[in-house]
């Protein structure tokens, strides 16, 4: 951990990875030298925010020296003040790593053996009980971050190693972490910032760019099942739009269908011109929200090198209150997320429901059944892509469109951006059952259309293939439906469709 912000990966392999941390000596030394400043401050009648003052609404008091320690506590243990479920374990470490980030970038003025226990919390795998409810995303996402400083301070409720929530104290004592005394400013610098929402914005862009690469794999696998033409997918045509994701989403498609003789055919007695918007125009709807993504990762980056305190350290010696901790610029690409996912979860259940419907599929049997009447195929399936979808809409309304004040009107305008976040976590855990549930059909579709003598393509061949390995069952009569979507869901959410159709199409964007 140096001084100059973090990556993407290097918050993924410790959220998810567990990867170690440790402090660089250039961290130590910049951490070190802020301190000083501090400290010199302190040691002044003068009041400074945050180191000889209350806080928000209560910044006019001046604090005298003897109850600064008091006061550090004080914040911490007054702002642990969430509710409700807890949330996930690698959205916490994802969290604590981030305001470590800031806090070794020497601008906080937080003593290097304060840095040294956040470190030492995250490598022992000690999780703090952080809940759902408290975030308002301004000044930054203080209640999560206040439940993280507890643990530090041996105070609260945390999680071990072993998955057993215990008292904070104890385990701590138990991995050898003597638990942190704060001292000026610390405990407000340990709370003021958009770590919250920004880690799960970086895990959501991740798990997107596997979900849209896999969505262009599902699109392509109903154009060959419904007897579609590749030819719109021709990158000429593309490349006089020159949107770069839908470039990229045609790409992929035009790999996977390659050597298809499903496509261009037609079994009906009128031939179409053109197919429906939900197949012709996947490369449009999935391209631009590949473009969002790129947005989004731009506005993370921007994120993950700067250092979101109040007031800071700046070079210059000075120690300056500012509006850096808002947290605007994430709520927004946090919220337009949650939009695209949407419209892709649409156009998806679109082409799932072309698929079953016997007077648009182009001679497939009803719901895909084996003895349509006695069996009901993948009707309900529909259904709950359907619930999924809609529930889908209703979390891409914008959380950061709203604002409600708070501290006696002193934070008068917040970000929501916690929300956002919130809620973009259950949008991409649905967006991949949906993707997941096309996949089913789709699949169930081309191995009907093979057994009449047509030849899928290679791809198609290959990712039914390592579907079925995953005990995800092809057509044939009903039966218990929900485990072969939660297989199917499984090996989306893992990468393991992209994974069985890149040995064949070479890498997919």
């Amino acid at each position: 951990m140096g001084t100059s912000g973090t990556t993407a990966q290097d918050v993924i392999a410790v959220a998810r990875g567990n990867a170690r941390v440790e402090l660089s000596a250039a961290a130590v030394d910049a951490l070190a030298a802020a301190r000083e400043i501090v400290d010199a401050l302190a040691a002044k009648p003068e009041p400074v925010y945050g180191v000889s003052t209350g806080f928000g609404a209560l910044a006019t008091r001046h604090i005298s020296q003897d109850l600064r320690a008091q006061l550090q506590r004080n914040i911490v243990r007054s702002h642990a003040a969430g509710m409700g479920p807890r949330v996930e374990r690698e959205v916490v470490r994802a969290l604590m790593f981030l305001r470590l980030k800031t806090v070794a970038s020497g601008r906080t003025g937080v003593r290097p053996e304060v840095a040294q226990t956040m470190a030492d919390v995250l490598n022992a795998g000690i999780t703090p009980v952080v809940h759902e409810y408290g975030s308002l995303g301004c000044s930054g996402d203080l209640a999560p971050l206040s439940h993280c400083a507890l643990t530090l301070m041996g105070e609260g409720d945390a999680e071990g190693p072993d998955g057993t929530v215990r008292p904070a104290g104890e385990l701590l004592a138990a991995h050898g972490i003597t638990p942190v005394e704060l001292r000026e400013k610390e405990g407000l610098a340990l709370l003021n910032g958009t770590d919250g929402m920004l880690g799960m914005l970086v895990m959501a862009l991740a798990d997107l760019k596997n979900l849209y690469t896999s969505a262009d794999i599902t699109a392509a696998l109903s154009l060959e099942a419904l007897l579609g033409t590749d030819k719109v997918l021709a990158p000429e045509l593309h490349a006089i739009r020159p949107h770069p994701g839908q470039g990229v989403s045609a790409d992929n498609m035009l790999r996977v269908l390659a050597g298809s003789g499903l496509t261009g055919h037609h079994q009906d007695d009128a031939p179409r011109v053109q197919d429906a918007y939900s197949v012709r125009c996947a490369p449009q709807v999935n391209g631009a929200g590949r473009d969002t993504l790129d947005y989004a990762g731009i506005v993370a980056d921007r994120e993950l090198a700067s250092a979101v305190d109040n007031p800071v350290v700046l070079p210059d010696g000075r120690v300056e209150s500012n509006g850096n901790f808002h947290g605007a610029p994430v709520a927004y690409v946090l919220d337009f997320l949650a939009i695209v996912a949407a419209d892709l979860g649409s156009i998806t259940e679109r082409r799932t429901d072309r698929l079953l419907d016997k007077n648009r599929s182009h001679g497939l049997p009803p719901f895909l059944a084996d003895d349509a009447g006695v069996d009901s195929g993948l009707m309900i399936a529909q259904y709950t892509q359907a619930a999924l979808v809609s529930e889908m809409k209703r979390l891409a309304v914008p959380a950061s469109a709203d604002s409600i004040p708070s501290s006696a009107m002193q934070e008068d305008h917040v970000s929501m951006g916690w929300s956002a976040a919130r809620k973009l976590r259950t949008a991409v855990d649905n967006l991949a059952r949906i993707v997941a549930v096309e996949l089913y059909a789709a699949t169930r579709a081309i191995e009907l259309r093979a057994a009449g003598g047509l030849t899928p393509a290679p791809a198609s061949q290959a990712a039914i293939k390592a579907l079925r390995a995953a005990g995800v069952q092809g057509p044939g009569p009903d039966r218990f439906l929900s485990p072969d979507l939660a297989a199917a869901d499984a090996f989306v959410r893992a990468g393991k469709l992209v994974a069985a159709v890149e040995p064949v199409t070479g890498p997919l964007a």
